[in-house]
């Protein structure tokens, strides 16, 4: 009996074809898929998201109603208390997972748009343009975030809108020194100097070569930059600079129960829970992506 030989392109297609490489998508799911912490973060985080989109429908009370028993403790029909005045505090948590989660996310959006783009001008372009907008991201950078927010809201005035515009203000530095770093490094590159060569615009450059090869630090800062914010939001509106005294917001809970910490320990302990978890989830969350990240660019240098 005769033994078929295999061709030679049977052998090539056999040894010499790399493996299907793994989707990015794919990758990152894996990678937090072994990263205890991160999932512990993706699964809080979750939670508080729904609780937040869904906050008419589950909450069991009017966050506002003041109907009931003053400082009643946890029990079956307030699993979280009472405050002071008579409400519900695991109606007014949920409610004010609305008010953290939002000024979060749109502080990091508004304050990445500013910052990513006075960072680009200045690494791109260089001279007097770069010396003009560091020296103001340098002059930012020698006060607290927090310290720029609290004056901003003193002269602005309280409200949602205006804390997230002093939030957002107090962290453009953090991102326009990232994506200035970034870009000193890529515009040096050879694809970049090609692009020049065959007549790109310098606005295509920026848009379709450095901002690309630019995002994973500058993703990364958003996601750690989100718990800033809220932790920022929470910090206002302990020291009474937030929003409307009626709109429930976790600083603001916490400032109340300060008062009544010996008497009724959950009102000021269970908003400052609430904001633990959701700036721990999100450092968790932010570990594991900075790591991806960093993983994915070593694999693609190699």
């Amino acid at each position: 009996m005769t033994e078929v030989s295999a061709s030679p392109v049977d052998v090539v297609s056999q040894q010499d074809v790399p493996p299907r490489r793994m989707s990015a998508k794919k990758r990152f799911l894996n990678a937090l898929w072994q990263d205890k912490k991160a999932m512990v973060g993706v699964v809080v985080l979750t939670v508080f998201v729904l609780a937040a989109i869904f906050a008419p429908l589950i909450t069991p009370y009017d966050p506002n109603d003041m109907e009931y028993d003053f400082m009643a403790a946890p029990s079956l029909a307030h699993p979280l208390g009472t405050d002071d005045l008579g409400r519900d505090l695991l109606s007014r948590i949920i409610q004010g997972a609305q008010i953290s989660i939002f000024v979060g996310v749109s502080t990091v959006v508004l304050s990445l748009i500013a910052g990513l783009t006075l960072g680009i001008l200045a690494g791109y372009f260089g001279g007097w343009l770069d010396n003009v907008i560091m020296r103001y991201i340098d002059l930012q950078w020698a006060f607290p975030n927090i310290l720029i927010a609290v004056y901003l809201v003193a002269v602005f005035g309280t409200g949602l809108a205006n804390i997230i515009a002093a939030l957002a203000l107090a962290y453009i530095d953090d991102f326009a020194r990232v994506a200035r770093g970034m870009v000193l490094s890529i515009k040096e590159e050879q694809y970049v100097a090609a692009a020049r060569t065959v007549g790109v615009s310098d606005f295509r450059i920026m848009w379709r070569h450095i901002l690309p090869n630019a995002a994973a630090p500058i993703i990364v800062q958003a996601t750690v930059s989100v718990s800033y914010a809220i932790l920022g939001e929470a910090t206002l509106s302990f020291l009474g600079l937030g929003v409307e005294a009626d709109t429930p917001t976790w600083g603001l809970m916490l400032s109340e129960g300060r008062s009544f910490i010996s008497r009724a320990w959950w009102i000021g302990v269970f908003p400052g829970l609430a904001i633990m978890l959701v700036v721990l989830s999100i450092n968790f969350v932010g570990d594991a992506l900075r790591d991806f990240l960093d993983v994915r660019e070593t694999q693609d240098k190699a």
